[in-house]
């Protein structure tokens, strides 16, 4: 199956800046009707929309400002998206911090946000309110979720229960109740604020140093790149596949080898 992405409305957290609101503007690129921006920060939203507004036109965006961490905010942003579109058909679990120095804040929205609407979207809202036969939710991990990165540990831990998060839920039992479809992309270094403020957010001088070696040299890659792939990925990947972007080359599916062939 193909989803078509024409008419379509999507919910993005984290949408009003970086990573977020390219992957807004690519869905409307490729015919989704309207997004909403769920995000903490209303300054940058109000750019975003304006933003939007020039580009796509009027009535594409809405702004809900939403702390993921609080599920009743997180469902006060569906609750707003099918007040004013009728519809909410994509969800993209993409709000998240990089910061080890605050890890508990950093677990809360990495982790528990991802969870928020993931109970929210599967169980409620897409499951509920989609227009055709499929609705899809994309987990936004990293490449720190699949390797190790040991100036990162915590960060690296909050994207690998990401991956896990999707492969549970992306499994035949929860899509044949629901129609829903569940997948994770993991992006690699990409030029984000997140990526340039990264100095200083980790566990202490020896984490610094160790940074400071790891990204001398890192090539980084674009978020239009990044967006671009996404949106392919929406239209047709299989359910609980976990997929890594980098070097601004094309996605590639991570597949995870079966546990009883590691037995010897």
């Amino acid at each position: 199956m193909v989803l078509n992405l024409v008419g379509k409305i999507a919910l993005v957290t984290g949408g009003a800046s970086g990573l977020g609101l390219q992957y807004a503007k690519e869905l409307l690129k490729n015919g989704v009707k309207a997004v909403t921006l769920a995000d903490v920060n209303f300054n940058f939203a109000l750019v975003a929309l304006s933003e939007i507004e020039k580009e796509f036109g009027p009535n594409r965006a809405l702004f809900v400002k939403t702390d993921v961490t609080d599920k009743q905010q997180f469902e006060n942003a569906f609750q707003k998206t099918v007040e004013k579109f009728k519809h909410v058909d994509i969800l993209i679990n993409n709000a998240g911090i990089f910061n080890d120095k605050i890890w508990e804040e950093e677990i809360a929205v990495n982790i528990n946000g991802v969870i928020h609407g993931i109970l929210l979207g599967l169980e409620n809202y897409l499951f509920k309110y989609k227009q055709g036969p499929e609705a899809v939710i994309v987990n936004i991990s990293s490449i720190a979720g699949l390797d190790v990165f040991p100036f990162i540990p915590i960060y690296c831990a909050t994207k690998a229960a990401i991956t896990a998060l999707t492969r549970n839920w992306g499994t035949s039992d929860h899509y044949e109740r629901t129609k829903v479809r569940v997948f994770t992309i993991c992006p690699g270094a990409t030029a984000t604020p997140l990526l340039t403020g990264v100095s200083g957010r980790n566990l202490g001088a020896v984490y610094e140093d160790m940074l400071q070696e790891a990204f001398r040299g890192l090539p980084v890659q674009e978020t239009e790149h990044v967006a671009k792939e996404l949106v392919k990925l929406i239209q047709s990947c299989p359910n609980g596949t976990v997929w890594a972007i980098e070097d601004g080359k094309p996605s590639y599916e991570y597949v995870f080898p079966e546990r009883e062939t590691m037995q010897k």
